[in-house]
């Protein structure tokens, strides 16, 4: 490991004149990231939480990394939360001169403080910088509060190209030479990330669906852990799920046997993690709050999507029947998950064998959330919305004569023909058929199509038709 690799962090009181120059680029620049969560409402102020110097900024290549907490009013909806702010992690490079090839990384140049008048740019679009955190992963390094890990059974090789993905929306991630891919998280909190705890735990169990991390980045702060990175094998060649049924629906193929394999390997991944790590039995009390939780989400939904008055009362029965049942004595097994499961979270190899990846959970829930163990349901019913949206994605037919068909059109029968492939899979492999406890699956795809509704009633428009024609089929009574 290099001196410069092994720098300590800087004093504190030049870490508070760097954020203050810095201030005037960041508030201009991290808005517009794809991966900042605060969209839509202004940044005012920014606070350190860690500062260290990756490469010492008094160096021709400075790298610093930054956690730092963007300040921002909260919305109407949200409570007021522990801290006043979400904390972010970057990576920034310092030059006095910016090669043309970094050009469009350039976040701007400080008018004051210790970098006045040198370039700040988003390092990793540097294959230097992306090079110095694999040799830091290598070599197991502490670099001041920084703390890098790694699975020694796993060989990292030092002369591996990187590349920046550039696809990427809620994190970032870096390529090395199709052998490794580094996901770097943005948004950062305190504890035990599942992204990183979970594929862990599996690897122990010796499932192949999740790639074993091969090396991890941490930050220890005021007595906390923060999970910074995770470095997996990177599955060359694989295409992932989205893009695997966009491409199957365009050519008019049948993905019902694609559906049943990616059953198969969802059972496989929930039955290991079952071995792994600790389940529970969930009665009376419990789905009470469950199904408590289910019913408030959809009556914020109501408020802010008034289309959906009218399907409420039906809604809200999959809710009521649920809770009838665990009235009546029933109990559920709860367990980890994925806890986000769809089709772009599964990626299928040249082989055909398909595995899953990003076990970050919802970013919207807290850690404590996204670490509670819960129902398989959830998972097999993201994946059923997942292949409704599928389904939704060819462009409108031209000249429909439906008066709804405002939005993206639907190609009759293949989400049907998915979801029942799906779950014939996932009980083939031992999972136990989802199709089996029908009232607990209602539930859990009823308050996922209710978040999409607001989700596209925000974001996406033209969509909402997609969760829309989900909630009139789940709203109509079920038959006995």
């Amino acid at each position: 490991m290099s001196e410069a690799v092994t720098r300590p962090v800087p004093p504190a009181s030049q870490s508070a004149g760097l954020l203050a120059s810095l201030e005037p680029l960041l508030r201009e620049w991290l808005p517009r990231q794809r991966w900042f969560a605060g969209k839509g409402r202004p940044v005012t102020g920014f606070s350190l939480v860690s500062a260290t110097e990756v490469l010492p900024l008094d160096s021709r290549q400075g790298l610093l990394h930054l956690l730092v907490r963007a300040h921002q009013p909260l919305v109407p909806t949200q409570s007021a939360p522990s801290h006043p702010g979400d904390c972010y992690q970057l990576l920034l490079g310092v030059r006095e001169t910016l090669p043309p090839q970094l050009a469009p990384a350039l976040i701007g140049r400080p008018a004051g403080g210790p970098l006045a008048g040198r370039a700040v740019y988003e390092a990793l679009h540097d294959p230097r910088a992306a090079d110095v955190l694999l040799e830091a992963l290598r070599g197991g390094a502490r670099i001041g509060e920084l703390r890098f890990e790694r699975d020694t059974r796993q060989e990292i090789r030092g002369d591996l190209a990187p590349r920046l993905v550039t696809a990427e929306q809620s994190n970032s991630s870096l390529v090395y030479g199709d052998t490794f891919i580094l996901k770097l998280l943005r948004r950062i909190v305190p504890g035990v990330n599942p992204d990183l705890e979970l594929p862990l735990a599996l690897s122990r169990e010796g499932c192949p669906r999740v790639p074993a991390p091969a090396g991890w980045m941490l930050a220890d702060l005021a007595g906390e852990s923060y999970v910074l990175g995770v470095l997996q094998p990177f599955l060359q060649g694989a295409t992932d799920g989205w893009e695997l049924a966009l491409r199957g629906l365009a050519g008019g193929e049948d993905f019902g046997a694609e559906a049943r394999a990616l059953g198969r390997a969802t059972a496989e991944v929930h039955m290991a993690l079952a071995r792994a790590l600790p389940v529970v039995t969930l009665g009376h009390g419990q789905m009470q709050l469950l199904t408590d939780g289910m019913t408030e989400r959809l009556e914020a939904a109501v408020q802010a999507v008034p289309a959906l008055r009218p399907y409420a009362p039906g809604l809200r029965s999959a809710f009521d029947a649920l809770a009838d049942l665990a009235g009546e004595g029933h109990t559920w097994t709860a367990q980890r998950i994925h806890g986000d499961l769809h089709l772009g979270q599964c990626l299928r190899s040249p082989s055909g064998s398909w595995s899953m990846i990003d076990f970050e959970g919802e970013p919207s829930k807290s850690l404590a959330e996204r670490r509670l163990p819960q129902p398989v349901a959830r998972d097999v019913a993201g994946m059923l919305r997942s292949f409704d949206y599928a389904a939704h994605s060819l462009p409108p037919v031209p000249g429909s004569a439906d008066p709804q068909d405002t939005g993206p059109s639907a190609v009759p029968g293949w989400a049907d023909t998915c979801r029942a492939a799906f779950c014939s899979g996932y009980a083939e492999a031992g999972g136990g058929d989802p199709r089996m406890d029908p009232v607990l699956l209602r539930a859990y795809e009823t308050d996922k199509a209710v978040y999409e509704v607001v989700y596209e009633a925000r974001h996406r428009p033209d969509w909402l038709p997609v969760p829309m024609a989900a909630v009139a089929r789940l709203a109509r009574p079920e038959p006995s």
